[in-house]
């Protein structure tokens, strides 16, 4: 499968504006009203993770998961994003953007879509994620929804593209 640099149907990106005042600096990351205008559902937990500089995390995808991921810093990651589904008018389309601390942004990455992001800098980069699917289930004790790309040799999600 070839990809072709393109939009990807149900990916929403948004800024994320920081508001500065005297104390320091604030940025909204959810907002209820948010919902409809991203398309997403509502999310039932939120993790936050820290990324080794040089580390990569995915490529991977879900089966019916929804992320919102937030990139506000500290750090700044090269985002990839691959069109899995075969369903989608968009099937094929691959997204590559740089995100944190210099370019906030929220990305909502619908299930089927395949997402991975590296930490190309120096220092510890943090991401935060509204998932609209509890990770492994109730009380973790279900499937988690995910499969894996990372490990497969002859994936055609390069992380490194």
């Amino acid at each position: 499968m070839e990809f072709k640099e393109a939009k990807i149907n149900g990916v929403y990106v948004a800024d994320l504006p920081k508001f500065v005042d005297d104390r320091g600096w604030l940025a909204e990351l959810w907002r209820t009203d948010w919902l409809e205008k991203f398309g997403s559902t509502q999310p039932e937990m939120c993790y936050v993770s820290m990324t080794e500089p040089g580390v990569s995390r995915g490529p991977h995808e879900h089966k019916t998961q929804t992320d919102y991921f937030t990139f506000i810093g500290p750090g700044n990651f090269k985002l990839m994003l691959w069109d899995n589904r075969k369903e989608s008018p968009t099937y094929g389309a691959h997204i590559k953007m740089f995100v944190g601390e210099d370019n906030r942004k929220a990305v909502v990455v619908p299930p089927g879509v395949v997402h991975g992001y590296k930490n190309p800098t120096s220092i510890r980069g943090l991401v935060i994620n509204f998932a609209d699917v509890l990770f492994a289930g109730k009380d973790k004790k279900e499937p988690v929804d995910e499969i894996r790309h990372e490990e497969d040799e002859n994936s055609p999600f390069d992380m490194e593209a």
